[in-house]
């Protein structure tokens, strides 16, 4: 199967173009703090010098900064860090410089709050509204997980597509959409229970409730199941960042 979209992003610089690195280090050094809401940028030719890039790769990179909402460039004022509030966080960039290493349980419990209010509503009208060959596509990415056992790496490629798969088997296209939008979402809080003292076998039964509440056509019971199924994901998390901040200690 494919590699986890968004794992390239968050290995580190290799294969990353110049574009990019220089889109990296400005980007996570906005997300970071190091600029605030209405600070001003270096001028493009001391970036241009710090990075030992030209002008034009500068400017694409604010290019793509601006159109994520989180800088704005005007005449004679230069570019200046956007509010918080503009900008879109649900970019895969922007998750990506979000949630790195640093991550902190509560910005982990944002990720989850934004699972629960999408997926439970998605799983009800997949239980009305999922064909048998789709529920018959969700028990063999059951297998996929049982077949990865403890193997966090492997486990989240058919996680991933379990849970897009609940999306677009609510057979509203608008929701269906988010599947798409909320990949690196969904792959970073699979990311983060890497380190997950009991593994990843333990919610092998919790996806199961699932499936079997869809193939029963209980839109309540699906829900509930996708929001017990969430809450321990989000235990998980802690549980991994628990470790690792023991690890730093």
């Amino acid at each position: 199967m494919k590699k986890l979209m968004g794992v390239s992003r968050m290995e580190g610089s290799a294969g990353v173009s110049l574009h990019g690195r220089v889109l990296n280090e400005i980007g996570q050094s906005i997300v970071r703090g190091e600029f605030l809401p209405g600070d001003q940028l270096p001028n493009a030719d001391d970036w241009s010098a710090a990075y030992g890039v030209s002008r034009t790769v500068l400017r694409e990179a604010i290019k793509v900064l601006a159109g994520k909402g989180m800088v704005e460039s005007r005449p004679r004022t230069g570019t200046r860090v956007r509010q918080r509030r503009d900008w879109n966080f649900l970019d895969p960039d922007v998750l990506v410089w979000r949630y790195g290493s640093r991550t902190t349980i509560e910005e982990a419990r944002s990720l989850f709050e934004l699972r629960r209010a999408i997926e439970p509503t998605a799983g009800a009208l997949a239980a009305q509204r999922a064909t048998e060959t789709q529920i018959a596509e969700l028990r063999l990415l059951l297998i996929e997980m049982e077949k990865a056992g403890d193997d966090g790496e492997r486990f989240a490629i058919p996680d991933l597509a379990f849970h897009q798969a609940i999306l677009r088997m609510s057979g509203n296209e608008l929701i269906g959409s988010l599947a798409a939008l909320t990949e690196t979402a969904l792959v970073i809080s699979f990311r983060l229970t890497d380190d997950n003292p009991q593994g990843q076998r333990h919610s092998l039964p919790l996806h199961r409730n699932v499936v079997e509440s869809i193939a029963a056509r209980d839109p309540d019971a699906t829900s509930n199941a996708l929001i017990t199924l969430l809450d321990r994901a989000e235990e998980d998390v802690k549980s991994a960042l628990a470790a690792r901040s023991a690890r730093k200690g």
